[in-house]
């Protein structure tokens, strides 16, 4: 069977800036016969995230993920429908997601690595289990509920940065939903500031480009920072620890600004941030959204909820054809997007 697959063309460089042209579309062959616990399935949809970047080098710096290999297919999150089954637990018809779905259009997989989705969770919107109801949603969640130490009544001010990204959307309206009592948001351009406070509910957000942060921040957070969900690291993070407050407590969730860089992860703070970061006793731990696996499934049935009752507003950018995907991976690393990348595969 003839299908289309996408493989790591070349490698940036540990160095360099991901380009579209470091993916290719090629023509392959599936075994037309499924064996025993098999499933063949139709990709749908496929995830693009930050993290990615990391498996681009030959040593992705981390002991949980495994770089991508030339002219071989890439992967990551996807969702895509079976089409034939020798799992006893699915269905031709059933909606299916994996953590590692192959970057092609038809894949035979093992069935005990799937996991069967229920699209009425996400009134429908099966993409939403790669964001806000999948691994993104999770680690926004996660982090707010196992890092951020937020308290219903503690009239605590929350930062984000990355605000408008697919993890930062989301964090901001969790962490207002957990009880921040204000949220500000720090993004990249004006539009995307007016959609985070008019659209997700942002208390006033900041467009880094425009003006001086530090200053800002001053005036949108007069009580100072208790809880930073970091997304971005670098000079926008230094700039936000130095106003945290005694005891407060940053979540580490990624550090997108430093992903084209040779640094340890999490990078090292500049001296004298640190030294802030001791005196005030500012919790700065790695986090890891797969060491709450346990949490997952009570987790993700909160996020729908809050998706049902549109107490959780998802914004997606969605990009038509598997082709493209090398183009979309490159605009998100360029902070192109708002909220969460998608392609899609087939319809």
């Amino acid at each position: 069977m003839i299908i289309q697959r996408v493989v790591l063309n070349s490698r940036p460089g540990k160095n360099g800036v991901p380009v579209a042209e470091n993916f290719r579309l090629e023509q392959s062959t599936i075994a037309d016969m499924i064996q025993a616990g098999q499933v063949r399935v139709r990709t749908l949809y496929l995830s693009v995230d930050p993290y990615m970047r990391c498996r681009m080098n030959d040593d992705t710096g981390s002991d949980y993920l495994l770089p991508w290999q030339l002219s071989e297919v890439a992967d990551g999150g996807g969702i895509g429908v079976v089409e034939e089954s020798k799992h006893d637990n699915l269905a031709k018809g059933d909606f299916v997601t994996s953590f590692n779905w192959p970057w092609q259009t038809m894949a035979i997989l093992d069935g005990s690595l799937l996991q069967k989705l229920a699209p009425q969770l996400v009134n429908g919107r099966l993409s939403y289990f790669l964001g806000a109801a999948g691994i993104t949603g999770l680690t926004a969640f996660l982090g707010i509920k196992e890092k951020g130490h937020v308290a219903v009544g503690a009239n605590q001010t929350m930062v984000v940065s990355g605000a408008a990204g697919a993890c930062g959307s989301l964090a901001g309206q969790i962490g207002r939903l957990e009880g921040c009592s204000r949220v500000v948001g720090i993004a990249g351009t004006d539009e995307k500031c007016s959609i985070l406070v008019q659209e997700m509910g942002f208390d006033a957000a900041i467009n880094y480009k425009k003006g001086h942060v530090a200053e800002q921040l001053r005036e949108l957070c007069p009580g100072g920072v208790d809880v930073y969900f970091d997304n971005v690291g670098g000079d926008i993070s230094d700039t936000v620890i130095s106003q945290m407050n005694q005891n407060s407590h940053i979540i580490l969730c990624g550090q997108i600004s430093q992903y084209n860089k040779d640094v340890p992860y999490p990078p090292p703070l500049p001296p004298d941030i640190e030294k802030i970061r001791k005196e005030r006793n500012i919790t700065r731990e790695r986090f890891l959204v797969l060491n709450y696996m346990d949490k997952q499934e009570a987790s993700i049935l909160q996020l729908c909820q809050w998706i049902q009752e549109g107490k959780l507003k998802v914004r997606e950018t969605v990009v038509e054809g598997l082709a493209n995907i090398g183009a979309a991976f490159q605009s998100m690393m360029n902070g192109g997007n708002i909220g969460k990348q998608i392609v899609s595969v087939s319809k």
